[in-house]
C-alpha cells in the first residue's frame, strides 16, 4: 500500500473561471484561467487529506472537474 506521506505538487482543472480571491479557500493553490473556459488550480498540497479536502471543495461548489494531475513535488 501506498501512502502520501509528503507533499506533492498537483494541478487540478475544473470547467468554469475562478477569481483569484477563492486561492486561500483551495489551500493557497494558484488559480488560472484559460481562455477555453477551464480554471487549474495549482500547487503543493500536504497530503492526502489536503487533496481530499480541495476536491471536496469543488464538489460542494458543484465544479465540473477534469482532471487531476499529481507531479513530483518542486
Amino acid at each position: 500500500m501506498v501512502t502520501m506521506a509528503k507533499p506533492y505538487w498537483y494541478e487540478i482543472r475544473v470547467e468554469g473561471h475562478l477569481a483569484d480571491r477563492w486561492s486561500d479557500w483551495f489551500e493557497g493553490l494558484t488559480i488560472h484561467n484559460a481562455p477555453n473556459g477551464e480554471t487549474t488550480l495549482a500547487g503543493l498540497l500536504a497530503d492526502q487529506a489536503a487533496l481530499f479536502g480541495v476536491l471536496t471543495k469543488i464538489h460542494n461548489l458543484n465544479l465540473i472537474l477534469i482532471s487531476v494531475c499529481r507531479l513530483s513535488p518542486k
